[in-house]
């Protein structure tokens, strides 16, 4: 079950992310996408999971943010599995940094739910105020169209881009990076 809330949205909440998640996201590991993100090749076993929480989540220059969809009895701190539904992970790299990194995993049947930008919307509310980032990239991998397309949603630009960097599928493909500058994310 996700932890305490750490953020509070319209339709959304961001809550800590706790080693009793790692069976969600265990799932994004086998988004061959989505791993990438998180610098790994292949899938990954539900302990395997627990301790990359345990290793990089929980590092003090790293966050996780589990996104959930509150019922309205769910309880501030550790809600029932009932109360909540996960909806996103989204993953700080170096937060303590002048530009920290996200990764995020939307799981397949939440995509036509618009959870997306407004994950990562909350998310970026949440990373501007709590740490002193003058920008925040992203990566997409060339051909996932729906990490496109929730980075440019959230106000994201691109700034560069890298021929067959990644290897995906059986096939080299080409990276583009975003960016998104604090005082571009402070006018909306």
């Amino acid at each position: 079950m996700p932890g305490p809330i750490v953020e509070v949205g319209d339709d959304l909440v961001l809550r800590t992310v706790e080693r009793e998640d790692a069976a969600f996201v265990q799932r994004l590991f086998a988004d061959p996408f989505a791993r990438l993100g998180f610098h790994e090749s292949t899938a990954k076993t539900e302990s395997e999971v627990e301790e990359l929480i345990e290793e990089q989540v929980e590092d003090g220059d790293n966050v996780g943010y589990m996104v959930c969809r509150d019922d309205d009895s769910a309880d501030y701190d550790h809600p029932d599995d009932d109360e909540t539904t996960r909806v996103a992970f989204v993953y700080g790299h170096h937060v303590d940094r002048d530009r920290p990194s996200l990764a995020f995993w939307i799981p397949p049947e939440r995509r036509e739910d618009g959870v997306g930008a407004a994950a990562l919307e909350l998310v970026l509310d949440s990373l501007f105020r709590t740490y002193d980032a003058h920008s925040v990239g992203a990566t997409v991998v060339g051909g996932d169209d729906y990490a496109a397309s929730v980075v440019e949603g959230a106000g994201f630009v691109e700034e560069g881009y890298g021929r067959e960097v990644q290897f995906v599928e059986g096939e080299y493909r080409d990276v583009t990076e975003y960016g998104l500058l604090r005082e571009e994310w402070s006018e909306d």
